[in-house]
Formats: structure tokens, C-alpha cells, sequence
């Protein structure tokens, strides 16, 4: 076992040498980078003893890092993945004084006293191994393809109801699951996944009693190696590999051989009305043996070649609608047996033949494929999903098609290209029949095409500065300009500025948030400077990283990286309630956001106006801390500071109004009642009794939490109601961050360490 301690030599893996790892005390898994393709490295652990080295979990499958990347164990405990800039990539913990791979296939993180901070096992990807469990709220998430370890279409749940699911994901939120296509039926028994040693991976139920045997291969650990994992064609498969090949005489090949699977037929297992099935739009689904085989019909091409599930797009040009000129005769169909999609109906018939339904398609514009049962027959139009071949369905399916490329002239496209090929040619005839134009036009030309090309060069190599100790881009006002489109697309608008959507065309068309701070308002000047200076050195997944400014006549620009899922507010109180899980990985983010800017930071931050509008969430639904504005920049020397009331109502600490010296006890403050809103799912103030009075939630969930009737705070929410010592946890953590008394406020660390489970919770 590798012990990596904060006083040994060894403290990180560096990319420079990807061949490096650390090692079981058998050697039988691995930690360490894994090079995927020519796309960058992964993070990850691994069978080191078998010679494809098959991934069980990934650290940062959504973010492969580069040559020259690194994860170490800092001096001050923290456990994190950096890229060949600095920039942290993935994070762990804090506190940790050792790390190490054991046999299992776990990878632990412990503090001195030798508790467990983290492990891999509780944070699994796609695959699960023997004598690892999965609770209530885990998941697997498929990668999105055999080669891309992204998050993918499909996840296995234990869902808080008890109920074992394999579901599709919403896309692009693919953390959030679909309609389930297989399922235990355990509602509100289910309790824990085991996979035994004995090979069994079953749903147990909170006595411990067997539930459901969800895959089983009874083979020993000893012998053999094994793993389940849900692949990316949405199958859970169970794997068992000999451990002495030799003494298997042949009868094993030097592959993973599958024992059990579900669901028994993926092809016809998603029938859901919505999405394109298993192999996507326009697609046809096929099994063999447990694999599904993604086909595109005639007339239809994959999107893409390298991910079958993308499903397929028309290589024709679809029938007119045009009643003059409905060309009939440039369509077929190609007839399929045994075929049919699932869903997408419009419009069906019954007692018709086959050769009524197959003409009544051709002269329907709209008709993409008809499908005969005997005398029933049926239209779907584009596009066409939930398609499958399988042996019993009586369904013929009739897809149309162009008969050749002839439809692709329609419309004159060709014909237009032709003649300007034609002009073309004539163009050049007649300067080649004349010498003497060329002999002035070549050289003048030629002139032309090298001083642009040195032109280019010199913008190249000649970048805007960045100001000093501060990797910031000076952005000119013109650039900030063309990237917004003239400012026309606004995100949201505050009393003194307003925030855009921007592109980069300098940055391969990275999208930005640019936040113009108003002229006419005085203070933003110093708003200005003190967001620069504030957030302009600090590098932390949980903050919003700041690009760069524009500081040109009277225009103050700051630019930020875009947050695609918009601020916490509208995650928060929007239509539908976003899931528990969600919502705790999100306050713990960002408490460990803070806890960087309080403890971390080479210069310690107040940021002083944290609220759900400030906090941001990304492609992931990762917390990111925005908006600094109003922040505080502290000397290492100094703790406690006087200052003019910052910060927004209902989220402003006590000691504001008081004239008591500032710390960074009020973001602790600000925090709680967030913590609140995030566990609740309400805002610290709603009106009630028609406007006249206002719920304060802190004061609401003080007085249910000390009668102990904290389930009068969620009725409507069931994933809290099953998980109310985790609920209570959590309020308890809230009431301690906004006490009266600053000096009675835990710190952001202790915070942290209560969220992660570190420490326990006083009552």
C-alpha cells in the first residue's frame, strides 16, 4: 500500500513521467494517469495486472488535463489535480495527511488521526467492484462513448424512494434522470447495493435483507477478478476475470467475459415518448448477443461515425410539399421485416392494404416512414425514434428515400454552382490569354497576400498586456464590443452594471460574461479595483474565473468566464424543485469556495455579499462564487476591520449595523442563511397574508427545529422527508453559522469539515 504522508518525499504524480503510478500492495490496481487517445490524460485507477489496464474510476473524465499536469498533496492537506498552468482541475479535501491505493480498488484519503476523509468508493463513476456499496441518492453514470470519458446518456440509481433504476439523463443536464427503462420495484424498501465477495450484487433493504438479486456470477474474489459497469449503450454488465490464466487452460480469452447483464434487451427496453431510443434519431436497434448494433437506413448516415448512439440525418433532399410538382418518382422505400419505432405516430389507418399504406406515405410530404401491421398502418414523420429490429414483431416498416443524387439539384443549388464554376473557368481563360495582365497582377497580388500574412503575425505576436502579477487579459473596448455583437445579448442587469454574452474570436470562440459597470454611478470605480484586485489571483474551482478587464476612457469591463446554467437563484426557486443531492453538493461547494478566500489566498477575502444571485453554476452544476464587487481585501496581520455597511438585506450580518469591527465571520453569516434557502428550497423572505407580513425562513426553521417539526418545512419535498437526519444535519450546521455573536459562528473549515462529515455536528 502507498502511503503519501505531508512529511514524506513523494508528494505527486507529475505527467511529465504518465508512465508513473502508485500501486496496491499487490500490485493488482493502480492510481495514476492514463492517456485517452490523443485528447489528454486521465486521472484514474485502474487493473494494473491485466493488459488491457481496465479504468474503474475516473477523477476527471469531463476534463482531461494535458502533458505536464499534476496531482499532489499540498502541505497545508489538500488533495487536488492541477493542469500544466496551476489551474485546479479536480479537488478531494482538505485536512489530509495521507493517501493510499489499496487491493480493494479503493483509494482512501485520511487525516493524522487515520480517519477517512474520502474514498473513491463513495465517489464512483462507472463502475463498481467487490465489497463496495452504493446508498441511497449514488449513482453510475455511463461515459458518453467507449473513448470519451465524459458523463454520458445513461445512469444507475438508487433513488432515496428505495427503487434500484437504469434511466436515461436529461440532456445536457445529465445529472438529472429520465424515465427509468429497467427497475427493481423496491419503492420505499430499497436500502444499499452490495457487491460481495461471493460475486452477488444485490438490493438490501435497511435490515440487511436481500431485496433483489440484480447480477450474480458465484465466483470468488480470490480467483478472480471482477466489476460491474454500466457502459456506455446504457448496459449494466457484470465482468469476471481469471486471475492465473494459465490455470485456465485456454478456456478463458485474454479479455473480460460477461456472466449476467441488464437489462436483458436494450433495444426494446427505452420506449420512452421522448428522446431517440437506444442508438438515437433515425436509427434502428439491433441485438446481438448483449450488444446493440446502431444502424442508419437507407438514404440516412451517421452524425457521427465515432458515437453510434447520435443516431443518423437524411442524405436527400426531403419531398417538396409542392402540390404542382409532389415528385413521387424520386422516392422509394427500402422495407424492412421485423422493424418498428415506438412512438412519433401521426396519423394511422385501419383495414388498409399494404399497397394503399405504402402510396398513401408517398403522397404525404410530411410521411418519413410508414409501418404495416396486417391491415393496420401507421405514419411517422422526422424525425423517426425509438427504432428496433427484433425476431416476433409482425410490423414491416417502409422507409422513404431519394432514389438517387438526382434530388439533390433540385431547387437549381447545382445549377447554380455549375455556373459559376462555368465563370470561373472564363475568368481564368482570359487572364491566361493574356500574359501582359499577369506579369502586373502577379506581383501585386503576391504583395498583398504577404504584408496580410505579417500583418496577422504581428496581432499574434504582439498580445494586449496583462496587469503585473495577474494573468488578465487588457481587453480593448472595440474587442469587448465585437464579442458581444454590440452588447445585444444581456444576461442580467444589477443597480450599477450590466452583465452580456460575449465570444472570443481570439479564444476559438470561448463563451464570456462581460460585466459593464455603469459610468454614471461614482462608487464604481472603487467597485472597479476592488473586484480586479480581489478575484484577479485567485485560482479555485468553486469561484468564477475572471479573464480580464477593460479599464479604456470611461469604460470599466470586467470579463468573465460564461456559467452556462445561470445563478443559484433561478436553479433554486424556478418551477421544479432541483434534487437533494444536487443541492448539497452545491452548498458544499460553496463553502470550500470560501473557505479558499478566508484561508487560502495569499491575501485574505471577505467577499461581502454572498447571496444565491452571486452564486453561479456551471456545465456540471458546479457552485462557483461570482461577483466581488463588494469584497474586502484583509493583510495577513489584519482580522478585524471597520467599514461601511456592504452587502444585500435579509443576508447582512448583525454586526453591519452595530459599528463592530468586520471579519470574516459575516460570510459565515451570509452562508447559513443561504445554507437555508438551499436546503428549503425558499427564499429568506416571502410575502404572506396578501403582502401585509413577511416568513423570515431563519426564524421559521429555528422555531421547527427546536419543537421538532422541521417536516412542516419540506411537506411537498419527499427526498428530504426520507432523509431527515441528513436534513437536520444540515439545518444545525445553518443555525450555528448565523448566530448573533460573531465569535460563536464556526469558520468556513469547521463548516466545510461538519458538510464533508468530518466533523460532527453539536447540537
Amino acid at each position: 500500500m502507498l502511503l503519501l504522508g505531508q512529511g514524506g518525499q513523494e508528494r505527486s504524480i507529475s505527467l511529465h513521467d504518465h508512465n508513473s503510478s502508485w500501486q496496491s500492495p499487490s500490485g493488482e490496481f493502480a492510481f495514476g494517469f492514463k492517456q485517452i487517445g490523443k485528447d489528454g490524460f486521465l486521472l484514474a485507477i485502474w487493473f494494473n495486472k491485466i493488459p488491457e489496464r481496465t479504468i474503474v474510476w475516473s477523477a476527471n473524465g469531463n476534463n482531461l488535463v494535458p502533458q505536464g499536469s499534476q496531482v499532489e498533496l499540498t502541505s497545508d492537506g489538500q488533495f487536488m489535480l492541477k493542469d500544466a498552468t496551476g489551474k485546479e482541475i479536480w479537488y478531494a479535501g482538505t485536512g489530509v495527511a495521507y493517501a493510499a491505493m489499496l487491493d480493494t480498488g479503493n483509494f482512501v484519503l485520511a487525516n493524522q488521526d487515520s480517519s477517512t476523509l474520502w474514498q473513491s468508493f463513495d465517489q464512483p463513476t462507472d463502475t463498481i467492484l467487490p465489497t463496495q456499496t452504493l446508498n441511497l441518492n449514488s449513482n453510475l453514470y455511463a461515459r458518453y462513448t467507449a473513448t470519451n470519458y465524459t458523463r454520458g446518456r445513461f445512469l444507475f440509481a438508487l433513488q432515496s424512494d428505495g427503487n434500484l433504476v437504469l434511466s436515461t439523463t436529461h440532456s445536457p443536464e445529465q445529472y438529472r434522470a429520465n424515465k427509468a427503462y429497467w427497475s427493481t420495484q423496491t419503492t420505499d424498501i430499497g436500502f444499499q447495493v452490495i457487491f460481495n465477495q461471493s460475486g452477488f450484487i444485490y438490493l438490501a433493504s435497511r435490515n440487511g435483507s436481500v431485496l433483489n438479486t440484480t447480477l450474480s456470477s458465484p465466483v470468488s474474489i480470490q480467483d478472480f477478478y471482477q466489476r460491474a459497469t454500466l457502459e456506455y449503450d446504457g448496459v449494466l454488465r457484470h465482468y469476471v476475470y481469471p486471475k492465473s490464466t494459465s490455470s485456465s487452460a485456454g478456456k478463458w480469452p485474454m479479455a473480460w467475459s460477461t456472466s449476467t447483464f441488464v437489462p436483458p434487451n436494450i433495444c426494446s427496453s427505452i420506449e420512452q415518448e421522448l428522446g431517440g431510443g437506444a442508438c438515437g434519431f433515425n436509427s434502428l436497434c439491433r441485438l446481438e448477443g448483449d450488444r446493440p448494433i446502431c444502424q442508419c437506413p437507407n438514404g440516412y448516415n451517421s452524425i457521427d461515425p465515432n458515437d453510434a448512439l447520435r443516431g443518423c440525418k437524411q442524405n436527400f433532399v426531403p419531398q417538396s410539399c409542392d402540390q404542382a410538382s409532389p415528385e413521387t418518382d424520386l422516392f422509394d422505400f427500402q422495407e424492412m421485416q421485423n422493424t418498428n419505432f415506438r412512438s412519433g405516430d401521426y396519423d394511422h389507418f385501419t383495414e388498409v392494404t399494404e399497397k394503399w399504406c405504402r402510396q398513401n406515405c408517398l403522397d404525404d410530404c410530411f410521411c418519413a416512414v410508414a409501418i404495416f401491421h396486417p391491415t393496420i398502418g401507421f405514419k411517422k414523420r422526422l424525425p423517426f425514434s425509438n427504432g428496433r429490429i427484433y425476431p416476433g414483431n409482425d410490423a414491416k416498416a417502409l422507409i422513404k428515400y431519394g432514389k438517387d443524387n438526382s434530388t439533390f439539384w433540385r431547387g437549381g443549388g447545382a445549377i447554380t454552382k455549375k455556373k459559376h464554376n462555368s465563370t470561373l473557368i472564363l475568368v481564368v481563360s482570359l487572364l491566361m490569354s493574356s500574359s501582359g495582365v499577369l506579369n502586373i497582377l502577379l506581383p501585386l497580388i503576391t504583395y498583398l497576400v504577404v504584408s496580410r500574412v505579417y500583418s496577422r503575425k504581428a496581432k499574434v505576436l504582439q498580445p494586449r498586456p496583462v496587469l503585473s502579477g495577474m494573468n488578465l487579459k487588457d481587453f480593448t473596448y472595440e474587442e469587448l464590443k465585437k464579442a458581444t455583437n454590440e452588447f445585444k445579448e444581456e444576461l442580467g442587469r444589477g443597480a450599477s452594471a450590466t452583465v452580456f454574452k460575449g465570444v472570443l474570436a481570439s479564444d476559438t470562440g470561448r463563451c464570456v460574461a462581460v460585466k459593464s459597470l455603469d459610468a454614471k454611478v461614482r462608487e464604481n470605480d472603487l467597485e472597479f479595483k476592488a473586484e480586479v484586485s480581489a478575484i484577479g489571483r485567485t485560482n479555485h474551482r468553486n469561484l468564477v474565473q475572471l479573464l480580464g478587464f477593460c479599464n479604456e476612457g470611461e469604460h470599466r469591463i470586467l470579463v468573465y468566464e460564461f456559467m452556462s446554467n445561470g445563478s443559484l437563484a433561478s436553479f433554486l426557486f424556478g418551477e421544479s424543485m432541483p434534487n437533494w443531492y444536487q443541492r448539497r453538493q452545491i452548498a458544499l461547494g460553496i463553502a470550500r469556495g470560501l473557505l479558499y478566500l478566508h484561508e487560502e489566498c495569499s491575501s485574505q477575502i471577505v467577499h461581502c455579499d454572498i447571496k444565491p444571485q452571486n452564486i453561479l453554476l456551471d456545465d456540471y452544476f458546479t457552485a462557483r462564487i461570482s461577483d466581488f464587487g463588494l469584497a474586502k481585501l484583509l493583510r495577513l496581520d489584519q482580522t478585524r476591520s471597520m467599514t461601511a455597511i456592504r452587502g444585500t438585506r435579509g443576508y447582512v450580518a448583525p454586526e453591519w449595523f452595530r459599528s463592530l469591527p468586520i471579519t470574516v465571520r459575516v460570510d459565515v453569516y451570509s452562508y447559513g442563511i443561504l445554507l437555508l434557502e438551499i436546503i428549503f428550497c425558499r427564499k429568506h423572505f416571502e410575502a404572506v397574508a396578501d403582502n401585509e407580513d413577511e416568513m423570515i425562513l431563519a426564524d421559521w426553521a429555528y422555531d421547527c427545529y427546536t419543537q421538532k417539526k422541521l417536516h412542516r418545512l419540506f411537506e411537498n419535498d419527499d427526498e428530504e422527508i426520507n432523509d431527515i437526519n441528513e436534513m437536520e444535519k444540515y439545518v444545525m450546521i445553518a443555525i450555528w453559522c448565523i448566530q448573533e455573536d460573531p465569535s460563536l459562528r464556526p469558520t468556513m473549515k469547521k463548516v466545510t469539515l461538519m458538510l464533508e462529515g468530518t466533523v460532527e455536528v453539536s447540537a
